[in-house]
């Protein structure tokens, strides 16, 4: 077996995370870190995996509690990191807002956001994308359809990137700084809902955060630790991964100018060029599980309790599944990438996600067309779980 030094808080990694998984694909496809978890970097391995009822999400929590000798604060799991049935049960009660036919309602609105967006830098001729474009667009979006008042959004954006960068918790430990950050936030954001929710059971309004609260209410469906956790869930994940794509994609494109000006001439490829950017730079690079019994991946044998993780943004670039996996090609047919996961936790958002990604990118470059990067070399913000950019300072 291969002597790879996997080390993923490696500053050249964070930068640039596909050399690495070439070579875990190549010479240790099942690889074990030193640092004591399973690396999976194959398509279908990691697709496997995502299928696999006996790998599960919900025994993470004692993992990590129990190798870092210290129980985890928890503000209640949230159903991403629930298994069957409470995750059913769970996620049953926030899919109708988020169906393709609901979200293809909010187009609209959707585009009103972006082009105010654009109106109020268009003078200046220059902007950081991610605080003044790719921010506010999921934000608005999802506090509006959550009724979450837009203008506490300064509140909970510091919030929202301690309990995000606190997805890293199983290397980095809860008593880290980020741990201790991490649980602060969450403590913070339930008791910003928890005033939210009081108003809310007082004088209901037509949004979800309402719909959840009746849930609530009627007793059989969902207790109030659950609220709590599916309203941090709702607005975190409503945001941060939308966040990602506008930038990584925009990126993406800002440095393969021929796709860019392709996209430009043929506005039609935009839904492909979103799948393919989603692709080639996903905004969640891994996810994480447990087995409930020894399991064999890849000819390897993975005992009961291991962590293992199966990286997303690994698969997204096998060439065994995507011919020239390293080339940018929006108009690539057949690309059954897995940015937003596989099987049962296959991301609620992705019909919105794809929405907001398609009109933000598509109404940049049409309005945009001499945009070009203000900086030789982005830099990322240190996360394993999460790729994005800090900033991305355009001109145009």
């Amino acid at each position: 077996m291969a002597d790879i030094q996997f080390n993923p808080m490696d500053p050249e990694f964070v930068a640039d995370p596909y050399p690495m998984y070439h070579r875990l694909r190549t010479d240790d496809p099942v690889h074990h870190s030193a640092l004591g978890f399973w690396v999976l970097t194959r398509y279908d391995d990691v697709v496997a995996a995502l299928r696999d009822p006996r790998l599960a999400k919900e025994a993470i929590a004692s993992f990590v509690a129990a190798r870092f000798g210290a129980p985890v604060p928890a503000m209640g799991l949230s159903m991403l990191d629930r298994d069957p049935p409470d995750h059913t049960r769970l996620r049953g009660l926030v899919s109708k807002a988020f169906t393709p036919r609901v979200v293809e309602g909010l187009r609209p609105r959707i585009q009103q956001i972006v082009d105010g967006l654009l109106d109020g830098v268009t003078a200046r001729g220059s902007m950081d994308l991610i605080e003044e474009f790719a921010y506010p667009i999921p934000v608005i979006v999802i506090c509006e359809m959550l009724g979450v008042p837009v203008e506490d959004h300064e509140r909970f954006k510091g919030w929202s990137l301690d309990i995000a960068r606190g997805l890293d918790l199983i290397w980095l430990g809860p008593e880290s700084e980020v741990g201790r950050r991490s649980v602060a936030a969450r403590q913070s954001l339930a008791e910003y809902f928890r005033g939210l929710i009081a108003q809310r059971r007082a004088a209901p309004r037509g949004d979800l955060l309402s719909g959840l609260i009746a849930a609530e209410e009627a007793g059989d469906k969902l207790n109030e630790v659950e609220l709590l956790a599916t309203c941090i869930l709702l607005l975190i994940a409503g945001h941060e991964t939308t966040v990602n794509l506008i930038g990584n994609g925009t990126l993406a494109l800002l440095r393969h100018r021929d796709q860019l000006q392709r996209l430009q001439r043929d506005p039609g490829l935009t839904a492909s060029a979103i799948e393919e950017l989603l692709r080639f730079d996903g905004p969640v690079q891994r996810t994480a599980r447990i087995p409930s019994e020894d399991i064999v991946i890849g000819g390897r044998t993975i005992a009961k309790g291991e962590m293992v993780m199966p990286f997303i943004g690994a698969a997204d670039r096998d060439p065994v599944q995507f011919p020239d996996p390293d080339r940018l090609d929006i108009g690539r047919a057949d690309n059954r990438h897995i940015a937003f996961g596989w099987g049962i936790h296959f991301c609620l958002g992705a019909p919105l996600a794809r929405i907001e990604g398609q009109i933000a990118i598509s109404t940049l470059v049409r309005r945009m067309p001499k945009l070009e990067l203000a900086t030789a070399q982005p830099e990322y913000r240190q996360s394993l779980t999460l790729r994005g950019l800090k900033a991305l300072p355009v001109r145009f």
